[in-house]
């Protein structure tokens, strides 16, 4: 089994400090990220229906997501020429393979959420 270390000689390890993976491993840790991309898990979906499944976002922080997720090929923006337009947005395949191991783990944090000690307030 590989150690840190050698992991480190992979010019592709997260543990490197010049890796490219950490930006991707940044982009999939983020909540937001995680939640829009399990949020778009079943088709596309509008900004506003997105922003009412993920409670507690606010449309800055989901319009500066989704630019993200756009950005690194993750989701694919929509614009269809109506008056007004409509704009929906959708997984591409690079963020269809990302989506499995999100949502094994929301599934884990919601099944293991009593183990975890109250967070102080």
């Amino acid at each position: 089994m590989p150690t840190t270390a050698d992991l480190c000689d992979d010019p592709k390890s997260v543990y490197l400090a010049a890796c490219p993976c950490r930006d991707m491993l940044d982009l999939l840790a983020n909540k937001w990220s995680a939640l829009a991309l399990g949020a778009l898990e079943n088709g596309p979906e509008r900004f506003g229906a997105l922003r009412a499944r993920l409670q507690g976002v606010s449309p800055k922080v989901l319009t500066q997501t989704l630019r993200r997720l756009e950005e690194h090929g993750l989701v694919h923006r929509e614009i269809y020429p109506e008056v007004p337009p409509r704009v929906e947005y959708s997984l591409t395949p690079l963020g269809e393979d990302a989506c499995l191991p999100l949502a094994h783990l929301r599934t884990w944090v919601e099944q293991n959420i009593d183990r975890f000690p109250a967070a102080p307030l």
